[in-house]
């Protein structure tokens, strides 16, 4: 973390939980398109595609606040 001044690190804190918020909107998004008897097999994926996005996003970000670690 001392790459990162607290500011930054405060910065790349309130990201991340947006994202995570995100994450879990599109989660329950998906949830209930699947429960719908008339689910749309192309929105469902599309939205998934966009979930496993932020879950990329959302672990490079917390890299950033783990520091490197020398074995």
């Amino acid at each position: 973390m001392d790459q990162y001044d607290d500011e930054e690190t405060a910065a790349i804190r309130a990201k991340l939980v947006q994202l995570r918020q995100q994450h879990r909107d599109m989660d329950a998004a998906i949830d209930a398109l699947e429960a719908a008897s008339a689910a749309d097999a192309l929105r469902i994926r599309r939205l998934k595609k966009m979930k496993l996005a932020l879950r990329d996003e959302i672990s490079f970000l917390q890299d950033q606040l783990v520091p490197d670690i020398i074995a």
